[in-house]
């Protein structure tokens, strides 16, 4: 098992302001208002800093990934100041603390573009948190908007690139696989939004056209924690799979009652297309035995880059409870950043949105997080590699990979 797991007992919604804060503090960001903190580079040019607009949950439900994706940002920015900035200018970081609320984001991300006058926004986690804000960005705010999470597909703003992988790059082959397997029978409990209903509707399509039924698929508040008649109706229904999209705070309760109803001791399997090496901040390890993920990295990929980039950022982050992982959205984070880097080169540094914007639409970069990627012409997503990986102790064990799979959106 993963030394780091006994580290992941800490309940996130209630302290990860105080873990997020101090370790920002620590690292050398200097507190801006409530919920900003800002990190200058160390040097300056005369055309002034380029200004990067983190937009991640500190606080909230989900504070474990905004925490890793802060931290994958600083990484990021590190490396390319550290090798002359781009072109000659530094990167000022300014983050806000979305804090896992679409309301509160709103306001908080109006901060970044109004007050702070970025250049570029990275962030949002959650697909309703990409919502409430892509709008104050992109339109509102006249700004370029980078997306870093997976999400449900079909987000084809003007002016807005999805870094992390869609429905298609993670379940075209997740899924047949998982029949192959002779899991026939699925059910689909669910958060009640966007990302879920999106996604499940795709899902179902593969399914069926592979010879599977979707048996269950119910739809719950973010917040519920009592789950025993959905439980009981996958035991019931006789289920083989359960495709699993709820998210935190329900997801632990989710996860041990279905373990506790002896689901996978009767041979049910599960998965889940988010869960990574930070997933035990949300679920008991016991309840992650055995269950199956599609994505773009997992510290069990044998590509050098990524052993490096790992090693990196625990270099960086010596005592940091949150792994640098791909279901955070800290992989799609670092890979944005490495994007406009290469975006603003591309444009001879004009740091204009329309000017970045048109760049990227046509971008190849060698090395990332899991392998090389590139920006599909005319879709606003990347081409990546993605991997299917078994949890077994603790470790991710990669079953299968593909190279360069298509996003399949907006085209």
């Amino acid at each position: 098992m993963d030394n780091n797991q006994n580290r992941y007992r800490s309940n996130p919604s209630r302290r990860s302001f105080l873990l997020g804060s101090s370790a920002l503090t620590a690292a050398g960001w200097i507190a801006a208002g409530t919920g900003t903190f800002v990190l200058k580079p160390n040097w300056a040019h005369a055309d002034g800093h380029i200004k990067m607009g983190i937009a991640t949950d500190i606080t909230g439900a989900i504070g474990a990934s905004g925490n890793t994706c802060w931290q994958v940002a600083q990484l990021a920015v590190s490396q390319i100041n550290d090798a002359g900035g781009i072109l000659g200018r530094p990167i000022e970081l300014i983050l806000e603390d979305t804090a896992s609320d679409p309301g509160v984001a709103v306001g908080n991300v109006r901060r970044l573009i109004q007050k702070h006058e970025v250049d570029v926004v990275l962030g949002g986690i959650t697909s309703a948190m990409r919502e409430a804000i892509k709008n104050p960005i992109t339109k509102r705010g006249k700004t370029l908007y980078l997306y870093p999470q997976l999400y449900e597909g079909q987000e084809c703003t003007s002016h807005l690139y999805c870094t992390g992988p869609t429905p298609y790059q993670q379940c075209s082959e997740l899924i047949p696989y998982l029949i192959k397997q002779g899991n026939k029978r699925f059910a689909m409990p669910s958060a009640n939004y966007i990302w879920p209903q999106l996604l499940n509707k795709w899902t179902r399509r593969i399914i069926e056209e592979n010879g599977g039924e979707v048996v269950l698929e119910e739809y719950f508040p973010l917040d519920q924690v009592e789950y025993s008649a959905t439980v009981g109706k996958i035991k019931s229904e006789k289920v083989d799979h359960v495709f699993l999209t709820i998210i935190p705070p329900g997801l632990g309760p989710f996860g041990k009652q279905l373990f506790e109803s002896g689901f996978q001791k009767e041979g049910g399997t599960v998965s889940c297309v988010y869960y990574d090496e930070n997933s035990p901040f949300y679920v008991e390890p016991y309840a992650l035995e055995d269950t199956y993920s599609c994505l773009d990295f997992f510290h069990s990929v044998n590509d050098p880059f990524s052993k490096q980039l790992v090693k990196d950022y625990n270099a960086m982050f010596k005592d940091t409870n949150y792994l640098l992982t791909a279901g955070t959205a800290s992989t799609g984070m670092y890979r944005g950043i490495k994007l406009y880097e290469q975006g603003v080169i591309a444009t001879n540094g004009d740091l204009a949105r329309e000017a970045v914007s048109e760049a990227l639409d046509n971008i190849s970069v060698p090395e990332g997080p899991g392998g090389p990627y590139k920006t599909v012409p005319g879709t606003g997503h990347c081409a990546m590699n993605m991997y299917i990986a078994q949890n077994k102790g603790g470790d991710w064990n990669i079953i299968s990979s593909a190279n360069m799979v298509p996003p399949n959106e907006c085209a």
